[in-house]
């Protein structure tokens, strides 16, 4: 089993732009590539983890969420960069129709998809990473068992780290962006 880099999509790795459905509004943070890449080089899985309620809701369909996965993996790999596994929850408990409107255990906070990639890459949970900008990225990490959390400051990052420490919360790390992730997580897996 081996530790792996657990990353939110909207707000951590690109920039957030609601419930994207077109391929070629996407744009990717920068340094973020570069900071997947490292990864790759350093032997960690990457595992994009992203709720996607943009299906439930109607606002684009599987289709759409598969073509702009796929130039995300196009925008990586001109730089080098790529994810070993995309996972995505369609679902919302309130919003659209079944089977897509229900409560499910992959919506983060809950750790579905986190425990999901663990099977089926042999992922040791205990010592991976989990990279995002909001509090329900940082819960699903808590719930699925990754220790090591780091909360970047792009997309909701700031408003999130305000909440937690209001609330006394300080089980992870705020990081400037997914570049300042990458260097924490390879002086932190060496060590």
């Amino acid at each position: 089993m081996s530790a792996a880099v657990f990353l939110d999509r909207d707000g951590t790795l690109i920039d957030e732009l609601g419930y994207l459905a077109d391929p070629d509004a996407l744009r990717l943070f920068p340094g973020a590539a570069d900071a997947v890449a490292a990864w790759n080089r350093a032997g960690l899985p990457v595992v994009l983890v992203t709720n996607q309620s943009g299906v439930a809701r109607g606002l684009l369909d599987e289709a759409s969420l598969a073509r702009v996965h796929a130039r995300l993996a196009g925008l990586l790999g001109r730089s080098g960069a790529r994810l070993d596994l995309i996972l995505h929850c369609p679902h919302h408990p309130t919003e659209g129709e079944p089977p897509f409107r229900r409560a499910c255990s992959c919506r983060k906070p809950e750790p579905g998809m986190l425990l999901e990639a663990a099977e089926r890459l042999g992922i040791d949970l205990g010592a991976s990473w989990l990279v995002g900008d909001a509090e329900r990225d940082l819960e699903a990490g808590r719930r699925a068992g990754v220790r090591r959390l780091l909360l970047v400051a792009t997309g909701k990052g700031i408003a999130a780290d305000a909440r937690l420490r209001e609330r006394g919360v300080d089980d992870y790390e705020l990081v400037a962006d997914l570049a300042a992730a990458a260097e924490r997580v390879l002086a932190g897996s060496s060590g």
